[in-house]
């Protein structure tokens, strides 16, 4: 019989013997969210003095991250993140953080194909009897990335749920490089936003349209947060979960009795998702629970296989959209503030199901820092990064309703658009329509 424990103490090391594989001009990867291995990132923040040009990947992650912290130079340590935390979007406006486009269905593929990957260190469960280690709530990314790894580090974390999944939830002690151990906090939790009265008014918008058995996928966010709340509070019964990101969205409509995974086409019984971010409420659910199942981003986003799921209902936010239907979701201008995410993969992948439907949701305005209202609907962007083209969005919803781009001409989409505008700009935007001869004269005014 194989010695797992044996092998386990052969490998292990201190986080400041770890570390020492990294050479100048390597790529790091740290994974995700809680992924990030906060023992053996600061023991690489000491290294600072002896490495230079060490390249760091990460996404939504909290923070703080040392070697970013330590080097504020970037002669020893450069940071990457392919999405976005309030940390990262912190670390971007001071020029500490430099952002990698990303289509979430094709996390796998970017690394197996393209990105190199000289040591890969990640936190994970504690070893089961069987020799494996689990990847926990960072499930839909560790996995891919750690089998392109040249070296493999993994961070013990006493405080990681164990996740059920469909594959790809656990790396075996026969493909780890390198075990470290020591005592970490406990998990940060995220609090649920609470919805203000015009996120409320964005998914009453949203509620009569969805019906029984419906599968959903709540983005991040005060607007899908309240739209799970509402559902909460429905009459709506039998409904799904497929999703990149579980959040306690997802917590308040299972214990209001309304997610039982029990119409779903594919995955029957399951809630399936990538990764878990919430309260220790919601790590406490998704610990052991098989009525879960986690799986890498390349399954849980790809189109084809979100296209399978009948009545799929995807509700993201997004930033502004202009006159001609293009989304942005992740930059004010060009400063980054998330990610691309899964956005697109959703979009498209919904808009494919029998009985799907993809929402796209904003409040109408917003007040910038002088006091000035403005409108977040555009009448054409300038420079701003788009997130999904104009080809690709379905239903697009403010506080003033709720209109379907699909198939719709751009003089027909700059009408609709209007009517879901703020009352106050809806006068300056049909001038600029017609300005760009996008505007019929018969149009409503």
């Amino acid at each position: 019989m194989i010695d797992f424990k044996e092998e386990y103490r052969r490998k292990l090391r201190s986080p400041e013997e770890a570390v020492k594989v990294v050479k100048s001009g390597d790529w790091i990867d740290y994974t995700s969210s809680l992924g990030m291995p906060v023992l053996l990132d600061k023991a690489l923040a000491d290294r600072r003095d002896e490495l230079f040009d060490v390249k760091i990947r990460g996404n939504l992650i909290d923070g703080p991250i040392r070697v970013v912290e330590n080097d504020p130079s970037q002669e020893h340590f450069i940071y990457h993140s392919w999405h976005c935390s309030t940390y990262e979007r912190w670390l971007c406006d001071r020029g500490l953080c430099f952002y990698i486009p990303m289509v979430f269905h094709n996390n796998a593929a970017y690394y197996e194909f393209f990105l190199k990957v000289n040591v890969a260190m990640v936190c994970v469960t504690p070893m089961d009897k069987h020799g494996f280690f689990n990847f926990s709530v960072n499930t839909g990314v560790a996995g891919p990335i750690l089998e392109r790894a040249d070296i493999v580090i993994v961070e013990i974390n006493e405080n990681m749920p164990t996740v059920h999944g469909g594959y790809g939830e656990c790396i075996h002690i026969s493909d780890v490089d390198i075990i470290v151990e020591g005592d970490h906090a406990p998990l940060k939790p995220r609090a649920m936003m609470q919805p203000s009265e015009r996120d409320r008014r964005i998914a009453e918008q949203i509620l009569p349209i969805l019906k029984d058995g419906s599968t959903l996928q709540l983005g991040i966010g005060n607007i899908p947060d309240a739209v799970g709340q509402l559902i909460a509070q429905s009459d709506l019964k039998d409904l799904g979960m497929h999703t990149e990101l579980c959040t306690d969205a997802y917590l308040h409509i299972y214990n209001a009795g309304k997610l039982t995974n029990k119409k779903k086409t594919i995955d029957r019984g399951k809630g399936v998702y990538g990764v878990a971010i919430g309260s220790q409420e919601l790590y406490e659910w998704v610990d052991d629970n098989h009525g879960l199942a986690a799986y890498p981003l390349e399954y849980v986003n790809r189109p084809y296989v979100i296209a399978q799921i009948d009545d799929m209902v995807s509700i993201n936010g997004c930033v502004a959209v202009d006159l001609y239907g293009q989304v942005s979701s992740e930059s004010f201008g060009s400063r980054q503030i998330s990610g691309t995410g899964g956005q697109l993969d959703f979009l498209i992948g919904a808009s494919a199901s029998k009985g799907g439907k993809a929402f796209l949701c904003m409040h109408s305005t917003y007040m910038d820092r002088e006091g000035n209202l403005h409108s977040r609907i555009l009448p054409q962007f300038n420079g701003d990064i788009i997130t999904s083209p104009r080809s690709q969005v379905y239903f697009l919803v403010t506080e003033f309703g709720v209109i379907n781009l699909e198939g719709r001409s751009t003089w027909e989409r700059a009408e609709a658009l209007v009517s879901i505008a703020h009352p106050d700009f809806r006068g300056g935007l049909i001038r600029e329509a017609e300005k760009r001869k996008i505007w019929r004269q018969s149009n409503k005014r």
